[in-house]
Formats: structure tokens, sequence, C-alpha cells
């Protein structure tokens, strides 16, 4: 193999390792949010991409809806499962321990993935391209117009999420909410209600990069699971509850999978994101971006 060959095949392995990592990315900053606004770790976040990605198909698929106003809806669907969620599991159990809560997320995971599975089946699933499928080569790599619409996303969410939360009173409400709930309710937070919109906007999140993900990686009920591994382990790499952090953290990981499955063995790329996690872990433990 000559060395522009070579070359070009390492662009596409970044290009698709940067385009995985940005769908890890948003799962690790769903994470963040919740765990900002209630140190809670949701292991449904994964859920929640998959339940954007299978809406969207119904939506299209069997309600024959434009494609746009199906991911529309699908995005406005997963929000309200989301809110639906932390009122229903969440908030009557919120005085209890962190395990507990935890445990009913995992529950909230099977739940989603069993009505799912009933109502769409086994099979996995495709979107229509966002844009077109034609090819775009750069530098000698096949480059699909998804991509592109997957990584713009990725960058808008979490400039969007970092304003949000760093500029405006409600997502300074949400954090203040995280740091001590009942200091927050004495400033007139309405702690009830930021705790609901946490879990709403990472419901959001999600669906968005399932909806965006699904032309390209396809979409099936049991997807959410290795999503919600992939996201946190993204989240602790970058830091828990940084936001800049998850991208990177999810970058990171979809980089050395794609390079690890390109250049080695696709039987590796999983064994590979957990020995960086694990050198994170040692060198960092709070993560590239955590506070101590």
């Amino acid at each position: 193999m000559d060395s522009i060959s070579f070359a070009s095949q390492l662009f596409q392995y970044l290009i698709t390792g940067i385009t995985v990592g940005s769908v890890y990315g948003l799962v690790a900053l769903g994470f963040n949010i919740i765990y900002n606004s209630t140190e809670i770790i949701n292991l449904a976040q994964g859920d929640f991409v998959m339940l954007g990605g299978m809406s969207s198909v119904f939506f299209v698929s069997v309600l024959h809806l434009p494609l746009a106003i199906s991911i529309i809806l699908a995005i406005i669907f997963a929000f309200i499962v989301g809110a639906l969620f932390e009122r229903v599991a969440i908030w009557p159990l919120k005085n209890a321990n962190q395990v507990t809560l935890i445990l009913i997320t995992l529950a909230g995971s099977l739940i989603l993935e069993g009505i799912v599975m009933l109502i769409m089946g086994k099979d996995p699933y495709t979107l229509p391209y966002f844009t077109g499928s034609k090819t775009i080569f750069l530098f000698g790599a096949a480059i699909s117009p998804q991509y592109i619409w997957v990584i713009a996303i990725s960058a808008i969410t979490v400039a969007s999420m970092s304003y949000f939360f760093n500029k405006t009173i409600t997502g300074k409400a949400m954090k203040a909410c995280s740091d001590n709930p009942f200091a927050a309710s004495l400033m007139g937070i309405p702690v009830k209600k930021m705790i609901l919109l946490s879990f709403a906007i990472s419901a959001l999140i999600g669906a968005v990069a399932g909806a965006a993900i699904t032309p390209s990686l396809l979409m099936e009920y049991d997807r959410g699971p290795m999503l919600t591994i992939k996201g946190f382990a993204a989240a602790i790499i970058g830091g828990l509850g940084s936001f800049g952090g998850a991208i990177i953290g999810g970058l990171i990981l979809g980089i050395t999978e794609a390079l690890f499955a390109g250049l080695i063995s696709s039987g590796y790329k999983d064994a590979a994101s957990l020995a960086i996690l694990l050198l994170i872990l040692f060198i960092k433990p709070q993560g590239i971006f955590g506070k101590e």
C-alpha cells in the first residue's frame, strides 16, 4: 500500500470516527444535563436516541409524513416522553438514594425497549438521507452528506446547551438545583420544574441524535444500551458535567474505535475504548475537563 492510499484510508477512518464520536458526545451531553440538574446517572439515555430514530421511522413509514415533519414530531414526542418519565418514575421517589434512582432509570430503559419492540418489531430501520445520498470525495475519502449533518448538529447542540446553562436564568437555575436543591428552593427556584425540564431536554437531544444517525447507521429497538454505555464512557472521559468534555470524550472514543476497526480488527474496537477509559481514569479520575 503506497503512502497516498494509506493517507486516504486514514482520513476515511478519521471522518467515520468523528461522525460516530459526535453521536457518543450527544449521548454524553444528555447524561451531563441530567447530572448537572439532579446528580442522577440516567441509564435510559441511549434509549432516547433509539426512540428518536424509531419514532421518525414510524412517522415516515407508517403515517407517510414528510421527513422533516416526521423528525420534528419525533423530537417533540421524545421531549414529552422524557418529561413523563421524570414525573412518573423519578419525582415520586426523589428522596431515594442514588442507587435506587439509577436502577429506576435502568427499568425505564427496559420498558421503552419493550414498547418499541411491540410496535415496530425487531427489524433494523433506516430513514432517507436529509440532503440526498450523493457521496462527497475529499482527499481520497468517500464522505456521506449525512455524516456532515451529524457533525454539524452535534456542534450546534453543544454550543446551544453551553449557552443555555451558562448564560440564561433557566439554565443557571437548573445547575443550582444540582448544587443545593433546598437552597435553590429558598431562592424561589421551582426545583420540581427544573428537574422535569432536565429530563425533557436530555430526551430531546437524544432524539435529535437518533434522527440524525438513522439514515446512515440504521436503528433498531435494542440499540439503546450500547449507546448508553458508550455515551457514559464519553461523559466520564470528558468529565461528568462538562458539555465541551462530552463531545471531546465522544470524539476520542469514536476515533479510537474507527482506527482500531480499520487498521487492526473491528473485534478490538470495544476493547480499545475500554483501554482509553481506564487510561483516563488512572491519569485524571475526574475526566479531562472534570472538576476535582
